[in-house]
């Protein structure tokens, strides 16, 4: 063994003895008292609105020197409706994902408070996760989509509120690579609960990868402690890669190559290389790490759109909320004299607001800023623009007879070097199918960008070859029908450097909000859930804006993240009282990372 490789096995034993130690100080130790330094700046103790303000100050000033003007209105938006003799608020919600939607609801069941107006750029409700029907009646989806065990929000909306259930069973999944099957994961709630990651470690069955690779993992263990979701913590690891992060902490080359990089490419939607180390942290924590149960999914026994939108929608507009599709925003208008956003424009059509909410991706918010007036002169809102998304493929493939499929649901990772792609037997998860003579199978590649140039026949047979050496059976089998679907820019891609550009829930306008999975929020979600959670939170923001914090009607309840478990929470405290007293020995500590 080389003085290198001692060394890292060295580091690797103290990870896994300080962690061991951390699980068994968790259930002898009584006391909460850490030492937690409090902020000192000014702009630490301003309220959100407060810092954008400051942040956003210098180009305001530069608007007055140069006498720009700003498309405005001499007064606020008068409210159309009224109940009771009470005057309702306007609000109107730009974007009809989960974000948009689940702040519309939320508002529309205070439907004595507001009058909501909800516009939608496309021709249906739902962006990218609703699906549609092709001609010959068959179900169309951009890409399947899961529902972890860790969307506590959005699981009480479908199963307890809107009393549906679209769900399948919870499914257990595998992960293949051209040389065949190479990792099952089972359904881990029904397994002894260990300890994290200890489940998640020592449950995962891994055909291939030896126990030295994979104990290399624990290696990381210092960092997903570090990493406590808040803005210091974000703005610290956002700095480097997620492979810069792997390698500085001794993962081996392969766990990182046949099971990191799988992860990130399916959960990021990038490879290492171009991912945060921040998003990275925080993706793996959330969907796989926090608590042995997280990683479990169902699936929908159809297309999200016909079995949790439209019944949804429908419930929203016998709310009295008004739903409109293929409005385009242009514009907004604001009122001068308050900062106020008074209107939005699609078009030559005006929508008037006392208070507004955006609740679109990446490049929605960009393609607005670029037509606006308003949005155009303001710092916040170009940074912007510096922010990415990412190619997304889905191909559906009709086959001519039955083929066993032996898992529902899988992963794949080493036929295109930067790309990750999944595929689904639909024949075992859709209501529709299930009586079907023949196998309906979905593939769907995310960092698709050297993909979607090719014809869609290219496309059909390369899913085909590639499926194939995952399940050789499908080989033999004839495609009778197929469905390409390209989207491009569809996904949020979580950069280097991208945080700092990232808004949060609040904006420099006081009545304008956002939500959606690429918003700044504490909460800890990710993807369909982060989008849903954002959307409450600008439900609320909407709210306090118009009476008053803690004023006028009750908020929207957020159900937390399951809280840590308990020999993380202390391992977290100590890391940040390690922290703490290193930045107060070294000055300097906070321009490197640990």
């Amino acid at each position: 063994m080389s003085g290198r490789q001692h060394g890292q096995a060295s580091q690797r034993f103290r990870l896994v003895s300080v962690f061991l130690l951390v699980v068994l100080a968790t259930f002898t130790t009584t006391s909460d008292a850490f030492l937690v330094m409090p902020p000192t700046s000014s702009l630490a103790r301003a309220t959100p609105r407060q810092r954008l303000r400051m942040q956003d100050s210098y180009l305001t000033s530069l608007q007055e020197v140069t006498n720009t003007t700003i498309t405005s209105s001499s007064s606020t938006a008068s409210p159309v409706a009224v109940e009771g003799g009470k005057e309702k608020k306007k609000v109107v919600v730009i974007g009809a994902g989960w974000g948009g939607l689940s702040a519309a609801y939320e508002l529309a069941k205070r439907s004595g408070e507001y009058d909501v107006t909800l516009l939608e750029a496309g021709p249906s409700v739902g962006g990218l996760v609703a699906g549609w029907k092709t001609q010959g009646g068959k179900s169309i989806e951009a890409g399947v989509h899961g529902f972890w065990y860790c969307y506590r929000n959005v699981f009480n909306l479908v199963e307890n509120e809107l009393r549906l259930r679209p769900f399948t069973d919870w499914t257990p999944s595998a992960q293949y690579s051209p040389n065949g099957l190479e990792v099952t994961s089972p359904i881990f709630q029904d397994l002894p609960r260990l300890p994290t990651p200890l489940g998640t470690f020592l449950y995962t069955r891994f055909q291939r990868l030896p126990l030295a690779d994979r104990a290399s993992a624990f290696a990381l263990l210092a960092s997903l402690l570090d990493f406590d979701n808040s803005d210091e913590a974000w703005r610290r690891y956002d700095k480097m890669t997620a492979r810069e992060l792997f390698r500085e902490k001794g993962v081996s080359d392969r766990l990182y190559r046949e099971a990191f990089e799988p992860m990130l490419l399916v959960g990021l939607f990038a490879p290492g290389e171009q991912c945060s180390a921040a998003g990275a942290l925080g993706m793996l924590y959330y969907f796989i790490l926090a608590h042995q149960a997280d990683f479990d999914v169902q699936w929908v026994r159809g297309t999200v759109g016909e079995l949790i939108f439209t019944p949804w929608v429908e419930k929203i507009k016998a709310l009295g909320a008004t739903i409109e599709t293929g409005k385009r925003v242009s514009d907004l208008i604001q009122d001068t004299a308050t900062g106020k956003i008074t209107g939005v424009k699609c078009g030559d059509e005006t929508f008037p607001a006392d208070a507004v909410i955006s609740a679109v991706g990446i490049n929605g918010i960009k393609s607005i800023v670029r037509a606006s007036s308003v949005l155009s002169k303001r710092k916040m809102f170009t940074d912007m623009m510096n922010l990415r998304s990412i190619d997304v493929l889905a191909v559906r493939l009709y086959l001519d007879r039955k083929v066993d499929i032996p898992y529902k649901s899988n992963a794949c990772f080493g036929f295109d070097k930067t790309t990750g792609w999944t595929f689904f037997d639909l024949t075992n998860l859709h209501d529709e199918l299930a009586d079907s003579p023949v196998t309906v199978l979905e593939a769907d590649f995310y960092h698709a960008d050297q993909l979607l140039p090719q014809s869609d026949a290219a496309l059909v047979a390369k899913v085909k070859k590639y499926i194939s050496q995952c399940v050789p059976a499908v080989a033999a089998a004839e495609i009778t029908d197929s469905s390409v679907v390209r989207i491009p820019q569809g996904v949020t891609h979580f950069s280097p450097g991208a945080y700092q550009y990232m808004p949060g829930c609040h904006t420099v306008f006081p009545n304008f909000f956002m939500a959606g999975d690429w918003i700044v929020t504490r909460h800890g979600s990710f993807s369909q859930e982060k989008a849903f959670v954002t959307g409450l939170e600008a439900a609320n923001a909407v709210m306090d804006e118009l009476h008053g914090h803690g004023k006028g009607p009750e908020r929207a309840t957020i159900l937390p993240i399951e809280a840590d478990e308990p020999h993380i929470a202390v391992g977290r405290r100590l890391a940040k009282v390690s922290r703490t007293i290193q930045r107060q020995l070294l000055p300097f500590y906070d321009f490197k990372l640990r």
